[in-house]
């Protein structure tokens, strides 16, 4: 599918933008070729692992691979619009206009200069997100708790360990009261990731690392993944919850599995299951990899759902088309029947498609008021 899909681009480009160029076919065939390589990614990815989620090449050509096929889309996007625009001033003009080369050339630098800067912007550690979100019925002792989202890791060839390790290292600094991992840690098999994931069992917090999985984990062997992020000191909330206390005022933090389990063998997300045995009293943080089902967490009385899997929707435009999929839930605060939905753009995202324009990355501090 993905295949197809990046090749149709790549179609728009060479017949309508590098075919008029006036330049020797040579060169042509040349531009042409780089990038119908770059359209064929996933294609290297499964070939290089047995997974297009998985590029298990150095993390130079993963970024090489992302810069030209980010290039491409941009080229092909960038293309149709002057096409529509010519068909429309056509009428006015009598003719189809002819499209100066310099207008071609522009367009390509602008194409990779926001590919570079977006890729870049994907890439990187990063930068600290304050969030305050007010709860009713909040105990006292929970005023100005302070709990840190990470969510949508990715580990991969393309955020390896020194990337992880970076992560841990500002998550640590920041000195928050409770961790959560909303899922999707890895892209790769055990085997592949031992080393990158390795540094997560650094990661520290008064109330410790409570996490679930997200739709990632189900494709590198479930149970595996589940069995190692707990070695590394994380609590897996797998349809289960956690109470924090702080002398008799208690906080329920629940956690349910991803809807990716549906159909399959591992357990499916049961919200029910999640929260029996919670106390009745004390306000509900639910971790649930996608947000999708934010109204049936609101119909079950949970108070605040931290939510990841949108990446936010990766550039502005196209997270209108994110959201459509998520039932209109992309990046940021939602307020749901009562509740209070974040979804968050994600410590990272999938390196089959690492851009980030106008959707940033986050590391998340969430800090809880009485509301």
């Amino acid at each position: 599918m993905f295949h197809l899909i990046f090749g149709l681009p790549w179609l728009v480009v060479l017949l309508r933008f590098i075919q008029p160029l006036p330049w020797l076919w040579s060169v042509k065939l040349l531009v042409a070729g780089l990038l119908l390589v770059a359209s064929q990614y996933h294609l290297f990815n499964k070939l290089s692992s047995g997974s297009v989620f998985s590029p298990e090449f150095p993390r130079p050509l993963v970024i090489g691979f992302n810069l030209l096929m980010a290039t491409l889309i941009l080229l092909a996007v960038f293309q149709i619009a002057l096409d529509v625009v010519s068909v429309v001033v056509t009428p006015f003009l009598g003719h189809f206009p002819a499209v100066p080369p310099e207008l071609r050339y522009a367009m390509g630098a602008i194409a990779l200069g926001l590919s570079a800067y977006g890729v870049a912007q994907a890439v990187r550690v990063p930068p600290v997100k304050n969030i305050e979100v007010a709860i009713r019925n909040l105990p006292p002792a929970f005023e100005g708790y302070r709990l840190l989202q990470l969510t949508d890791l990715h580990i991969s060839r393309l955020f390896p360990a020194s990337w992880t390790r970076e992560v841990v290292e500002r998550s640590n600094a920041l000195g928050v009261d409770l961790m959560v991992v909303t899922g999707d840690f890895i892209d790769g098999s055990l085997q592949d990731r031992r080393a990158d994931v390795a540094p997560l069992a650094g990661l520290r917090a008064p109330d410790g690392i409570l996490a679930i999985p997200g739709n990632h984990e189900y494709y590198f062997d479930y149970q595996t993944w589940m069995q190692h992020d707990a070695s590394l000191g994380m609590r897996m909330l797998l349809n289960d919850h956690a109470v924090i206390q702080r002398g008799d005022d208690k906080l329920v933090v629940a956690g349910v599995t991803d809807l990716a389990a549906l159909g399959g063998p591992s357990p499916a997300p049961d919200l029910a299951a999640a929260l029996e045995g919670a106390p009745q009293d004390a306000p509900v943080i639910l971790l649930e990899h996608q947000p999708r089902l934010a109204p049936r967490s609101a119909e079950a009385g949970v108070a605040l759902q931290l939510s990841g899997h949108t990446h936010g929707g990766m550039v502005v435009g196209l997270d209108r088309l994110v959201a459509r999929a998520n039932n209109g839930f992309v990046s940021g605060r939602y307020e749901v029947g009562g509740m209070t939905l974040y979804v968050n753009n994600g410590t990272a995202l999938w390196p089959g498609f690492a851009l980030r324009l106008g959707r940033p990355s986050e590391l998340t501090v969430i800090t809880l008021r009485k509301g």
